[in-house]
């Protein structure tokens, strides 16, 4: 388990996470279940606030200081938010900023999750009955669904959470210095942390869009990795080579640098320095091609 994220200092900028390489399948028993245990808090912002027609109402945050992935705030005095603390696979209710109280879900189940949260909800003055976990979504599928018990690698979870924090250190210093790039904010339907860059509409009245973020792991690859994506797909015959990482051209196109081959250039600055530029090389990339098209 991680001690800190990002610093042993609260009050200090945020750190690259050393990167470290575990077996897949390790990787992704403990991903799905994360993925799975965060729709238990994503039901509260489904169940209280308006719908957007992006689904922007349903997208989590990442706060480095506590190493959560956290809904949008909820209608209430001290902003209640529900929190998934990807290292110990543990539910957080966080008001006014800081963390109220946690549940591990280690041994427990979906159900007792969704009670919890319940439960939370109505010390706030909320009522609980209005309280949905209908999703209008689907996400793969997992034994804890059908009330399985929650139970994933400690070391796999930790990796996991160095892994959003890292990205989200990338993504938030993109948006910083790209005009047009949206916040960084993980979706919970395909559970990736990303930014939208979208650029000037072309003279056909398209408008192009590069989207930049991390994948904990999919149908496509097991392991985590960082993505650049132009919109809309060019042709792959017009795909520059990329310094580092590859051109993905299966089912959709992008440039992909899977976290494996980031942890293997060396320590953490020497991992920082090699995912920062993949993603400038590939962002320059997509704009390049974008251009063409």
């Amino acid at each position: 388990m991680s001690a800190t994220h990002g610093t042993d200092d609260p009050r200090a900028a945020p750190r690259w996470e050393r990167l470290s390489t575990l077996p897949s399948a390790v990787l992704g028993e403990a991903r799905l279940q994360l993925h799975h245990a965060a729709q238990i808090i994503v039901s509260a912002p489904i169940s209280y606030l308006p719908p957007q027609p992006d689904d922007g109402h349903t997208n989590l945050e990442w706060l480095p200081a506590l190493g959560v992935l956290a809904t949008r705030p909820l209608p209430s005095p001290d902003d209640l938010r529900f929190a998934l603390r990807v290292s110990e696979l543990a539910l957080c209710a966080v008001a006014g900023g800081a963390q109220r109280a946690c549940l591990p879900l280690e041994g427990r189940t979906l159900a007792e999750g969704v009670a919890w949260v319940a439960a939370a909800l109505q010390r706030a003055g909320f009522d609980d009955a209005r309280l949905t976990t209908r999703k209008h979504y689907e996400i793969p599928g997992h034994a804890v669904a059908t009330g399985a018990p929650f139970g994933a690698s400690a070391h796999a979870l930790d990796e996991l959470a160095h892994a959003y924090h890292d990205a989200w250190l990338l993504t938030t210093a993109l948006a910083a210095r790209e005009p047009g790039a949206s916040p960084p904010r993980c979706w919970p339907h395909h559970f990736d942390l990303a930014t939208l860059i979208t650029l000037p509409a072309a003279p056909d009245g398209v408008t192009p869009t590069i989207g930049v973020g991390l994948s904990p792991g999919d149908e496509w690859y097991a392991d985590p990795y960082l993505y650049v994506g132009p919109y809309p797909h060019p042709a792959v015959t017009a795909l520059p080579a990329l310094p580092r990482g590859h051109w993905h051209t299966a089912g959709w196109v992008g440039a992909v640098r899977e976290l494996s081959a980031v942890a293997a250039v060396g320590d953490g600055p020497a991992q920082a320095d090699d995912a920062s530029r993949f993603v400038s090389e590939a962002v320059a990339a997509c704009r390049q091609v974008l251009r063409v098209t």
